[in-house]
């Protein structure tokens, strides 16, 4: 299954701005990097982080301090965002 395609599984009063995916590449690596699928702005576009981080896109989120956009714009060269 594709990360766009399980934005299809949520219920329509899912009200959350994001989805948190555990898939094989999180596995995969040392660092867990999860998969993190924005469900407001682009609606599939995805972004990994590493657990430790994961609270910054929340709470940023949640709170509609920040767009998803910025987080996906601050990921490493590997593709993983690990902070600012």
């Amino acid at each position: 299954m594709a990360p766009s395609e399980a934005t299809y599984l949520i219920h329509t009063e899912y009200r959350h701005p994001l989805l948190v995916l555990a898939d094989s590449a999180t596995f995969a690596s040392p660092e867990c990097p999860l998969l993190v699928l924005d469900l407001r702005g682009e609606q599939g576009r995805c972004v990994r982080v590493v657990a430790a981080e994961l609270w910054s896109i929340e709470n940023n989120l949640s709170g509609a301090n920040m767009d998803f956009e910025e987080f996906a714009d601050a990921v490493d060269d590997d593709g993983v965002f690990r902070g600012f």
